[in-house]
């Protein structure tokens, strides 16, 4: 089984079918949801590598996920290419730049190199995310004593090791597709 799992959260089978298929094979393992509900769900059971997010999905948004998947500090990190044909619907709820919220942005419908770069473009700005302010400002303000501290510290020294795995998994990817692409 591929060490790689990439989530597609899209209503469309086409779509679906059309992303699995425009990857390398054998490279991935493929998770779909067809919609936000299942998305969610298979987000927080499987912890994908890549998460590809429609944003007009039935049950529960694009725009939902987003905001669950930014608001947990261990998913937020995950790279998220978001799919939409309706651009401006996502630039009403996240205006552009779409960098500086750390995700790519594709616009349906899309070829595999398009694909490719906004793959490639998610997994370098996860890398740039920072830590969420209010992880990082708890330790400081809490007034907590030696053992709240040491526990702060043995919990970031945790999320720095995942961070690492991550970086090296992404740096993995990066490369297969670079082989894939010559």
């Amino acid at each position: 089984m591929a060490g790689q799992k990439i989530l597609v959260i899209d209503d469309s089978k086409v779509i679906r079918v059309r992303v699995r298929e425009m990857l390398p094979q054998g490279n991935f393992e493929v998770l779909e949801a067809k919609d936000g509900e299942e998305g969610l769900k298979l987000i927080r059971q499987a912890r994908p590598n890549l998460i590809m997010l429609d944003f007009l999905l039935p049950k529960v948004s694009g725009w939902e996920v987003y905001q669950k998947v930014q608001a947990h500090a261990e998913l937020s990190k995950i790279p998220l290419v978001i799919m939409s044909g309706r651009e401006e619907e996502v630039m009403e709820k996240i205006p552009k730049p779409f960098e500086k919220h750390f995700f790519a942005f594709i616009a349906k419908p899309f070829e595999k190199k398009q694909l490719t770069e906004a793959i490639k473009s998610a997994m370098v700005l996860a890398k740039k995310k920072p830590v969420p302010e209010a992880a990082a400002a708890a330790a400081p303000s809490s007034g907590a004593g030696g053992a709240d501290i040491q526990a702060m510290i043995q919990k970031m020294a945790k999320m720095q090791a995942e961070i690492d795995a991550l970086k090296k998994q992404m740096s993995q990817v990066i490369t297969i597709i670079k082989q894939k692409l010559k």
